[in-house]
């Protein structure tokens, strides 16, 4: 039998679910603060740049943790790292509801944050059981994990407002136990996808120095850090720019978060049919687009005309703003898969220490933009200023891309790629 018609085992399944599981109520929990943090934000007196430094917190450690969880899974098998990883949150998102001052908050969340560091352990777990024609699929449905952000946006505000901010953490602990239990009951483990015993932390950390490996981390720092950072953001530009209850503020910004995780796995089939550079030069170009409209702030300009002076305004109302954010969840996406793509395709020995360093350069971006958003916030008083940075970092990827992939691409002649399925 070919390798291409190799039945995948249907343990292989069971993995794949129970992990995205898993990685959704991780992604779940590790964006608790979009939302609990807007009381949190009256609560304490924090200006924007200290709710940026507030949401971000559980990112950092969760960012930080991703090379060594990576290379742990690819030495100890995915199985037993996620266990204790989920683990190791429940005390900490539990204390979280006694938790009273500023700094009580930013250090739960520097343990909180390693829910996010489930990524880097999920993705070569699941791959490493599906055949390289379907690894596309299979992380791509993982990676569907992070509507997590958009779950988050849906319970906690219920609970928040039913029950106050902090019943939110002690349900979310309640959440993770359960799910801990499903995972292991659910997943297996198979010696043969680690990687052999002598491999030290210095080689497979040696990967840092291959260009591509730099190019997909500055990808991803758009595609998964964005996300990561807008996800974190909107709801409070929800409530402060349009002034929404918190409620309509969330149930709006999950038209962001929802598709931008569960999209994903279409995504990774888009990526196996048609190749990571093909789909990922696109979705730079639909973010491209999307950000110039959303950095536009409101502006009224004042034509004189023969009947005499007449002012024209234009900003976007809740509807188009969000209409925009939901195509750039998309892209996103689409995005985050295609990225991960790269890496399985080019690194297929060392998926586990590769996806740690490139999501370790996305969770990095998703620490350091919510900061830099309510710097820009305090600094200038305009909002969309947050899309005019995202804006300048797409320009980044399409120049990068262009001088490295596109130019060097022959688009007429007999060596011009084909739109037969990749691989």
């Amino acid at each position: 039998m070919s390798a291409k018609h190799v039945p995948i085992p249907p343990k292989a399944w069971s993995v794949l679910v129970v992990s995205t599981l898993a990685f959704t109520t991780c992604f779940m929990v590790w964006m608790m603060f979009a939302v609990i943090g807007i009381p949190l934000k009256k609560e304490l007196g924090l200006n924007a740049t200290e709710f940026g430094l507030l949401t971000a917190m559980p990112v950092l450690s969760g960012s930080l943790v991703r090379v060594p969880l990576g290379i742990w899974t690819d030495k100890y098998g995915g199985r037993i790292v996620l266990a204790v990883l989920m683990a190791i949150t429940v005390p900490a998102i539990w204390a979280m509801a006694y938790a009273t001052q500023f700094w009580h908050f930013l250090a739960i969340g520097l343990v909180l944050g390693l829910a996010g560091g489930s990524f880097s352990v999920g993705t070569p777990y699941v791959a490493r059981w599906f055949p390289k024609r379907r690894q596309g699929m299979a992380m791509g449905i993982f990676g569907a994990g992070n509507a997590g952000a958009a779950v988050n946006k849906f319970v906690a505000p219920a609970i928040l407002v039913g029950f106050g901010w902090t019943m939110v953490p002690k349900v979310y602990a309640a959440i993770m136990l359960g799910t801990l239990v499903v995972f292991w009951l659910g997943s297996a483990s198979d010696p043969k996808h680690r990687v052999p015993p002598h491999t030290r932390f210095v080689d497979q950390l040696a990967m840092l120095k291959d260009p591509r490996v730099l190019k997909y981390c500055q990808y991803y720092s758009i595609v998964f850090g964005g996300y990561v950072a807008l996800s974190l953001w909107m709801v409070q530009y929800y409530v402060g720019e349009y002034d929404l209850d918190i409620r309509i503020a969330a149930l709006l910004a999950a038209a962001f978060s929802l598709p931008g995780g569960v999209l994903r796995a279409f995504g990774g089939w888009m990526s196996d049919k048609w190749g990571a550079h093909r789909v990922s030069w696109w979705v730079m170009w639909v973010s491209w687009i999307c950000l110039f409209l959303l950095s536009y702030p409101a502006t009224s300009y004042t034509v004189q005309t023969t009947a005499g002076p007449t002012t024209f305004t234009l900003a976007h109302n809740a509807w188009s703003f969000t209409l925009l954010m939901f195509l750039l969840g998309i892209a996103w996406a689409v995005g985050k898969a295609s990225v991960f793509k790269y890496v399985a395709d080019d690194f297929p020995d060392n998926i586990g220490t590769v996806s740690g360093i490139v999501g370790l350069a996305g969770g990095l971006g998703g620490f350091i933009l919510p900061i830099m958003f309510g710097a820009l916030l305090d600094w200038t008083g305009v909002r969309s200023t947050a899309f005019m940075l995202m804006y300048g970092v797409v320009w980044v990827s399409l120049i990068w891309m262009y001088w490295t992939e596109v130019r060097k691409t022959e688009v007429i002649g007999h060596q011009a790629p084909t739109l037969q399925p990749a691989g």
